[in-house]
Order: C-alpha cells, then structure tokens, then sequence
C-alpha cells in the first residue's frame, strides 16, 4: 500500500512565518518581483549580471530561486463584468459589454496567458556534531514549552537576518521582495500542491 502524501512532505509545522522541517532545519521564503531584462541596453544587462554575481558571491548560505507559472484564472473578474451587464439598462452598453467579455475570453484562451510569480527561498540548517545536534541539546524538540519557544525564537532571529540580507541584495538589483507570512506560505503550498484548485484554505495555526 502506498505511503500516504502526508508521509512524503517533509515539513514538520509553519508557524510565525517559518517553515520547520521534520529533521529541525528552518526555510524562510521571500516573495519578488521582477524586472525584464531583455528590455534592458546591453550596458543595463552587464551592469545587472555583474550585481547579480556580486550578490551570489556574498552569501555564505544556499538559496532558492522557485517560480510558479500558472494559468491566468480571471473568472472573478469576468464574473463581475457580467453582473455589471445584467444592471445596465442602456441596451447599446450591454452589447458593447458582452462583445468586451467575448473578447477577452478569447484573449485568455488563445494567448495562453500566464501568471508568474517569483519566490527566493532561504534556509537555516540545524546545526549537527559527532554527540548530536545543538538544537536537540538545546532542547528544541523536549516537551517544554517555554524551553521550546525560547529556541525557536533565536533561530527564528538568525533565519530573520538572512531574509534581511537577501531582500537588501535583491533590491541592489531593482528587485522588491517582501517575506511570507504563515497564512501565505500555507497558500503557497496548497496552490503547489493542488494546482487545478482555486479554492485556498486559511491558516488553522495563529501567528
């Protein structure tokens, strides 16, 4: 019988806008925005690349660079155009509406449109030695609760001081970044993991 999805994620918990892994390593994600560089002259182009690898070469940790592409779902939106055609009395106007929504109908569908969005992922790895790891000495994992949230919030502060470092980077790049919350990394997940839903479900942890 095979192993439920569950068993195959390795997340442990999201809480305060931090992932927890299930071997105790913390993953922080940072949402971006984009810059289109074939716009850009070549001078802009070289400038950029040339920060670019400045900033790769200043990290003393990996990062992750993910991009979710997803069908452009305006099913809201049309969904209100036509409830603004219903309303209108001017019988000119509603024809104009429904060739409007005929039209961009057929845009969506032909163009293919896409919805991109860019997130840069940040780790903190626990930290291990020949006697065990620090973060099981330290107690993380025992079931004191204050002893626990104690721990949790200094690696919380480290994996804070990354995401910081790497959003300064990525702005000397033009490039805006913001850190998830645990409500939106939830939805992140979800969204990734069931990509034909369009439903997302809310947090059930408080932050």
């Amino acid at each position: 019988m095979p192993a439920p999805t569950q068993q195959k994620i390795i997340i442990e918990e999201i809480k305060e806008g931090v992932i927890v892994l299930k071997g105790g390593d913390l993953r922080g994600v940072l949402m971006a925005s984009s810059i289109n560089f074939s716009l850009k002259s070549i001078d802009e182009q070289d400038a950029l690349i040339l920060k670019y690898q400045s900033f790769l070469n200043s990290l003393d940790f990996p990062i992750q660079i993910l991009m979710n592409s997803r069908h452009l779902s305006i099913d809201e939106y049309l969904a209100s155009i036509e409830q603004k055609k219903k309303e209108q009395a001017n019988e000119l106007l509603r024809i104009q509406i429904s060739e409007y929504l005929d039209f961009i109908k057929n845009l969506v569908q032909v163009g293919n449109i896409m919805d991109q969005s860019f997130f840069v992922v940040v780790p903190l790895a626990r930290v291990e030695s020949k006697e065990g790891n620090v973060i099981e000495k330290l107690g993380l994992f025992q079931k004191k609760d204050n002893q626990k949230t104690k721990n949790f919030d200094e690696l919380k502060t480290q994996l804070w001081q990354r995401l910081e470092y790497v959003a300064a980077g990525l702005a000397g790049l033009g490039i805006k970044s913001a850190p998830l919350n645990t409500e939106e990394i939830i939805q992140l997940f979800y969204r990734l993991y069931n990509m034909g839903t369009k439903t997302v479900p809310t947090a059930p942890t408080k932050e």
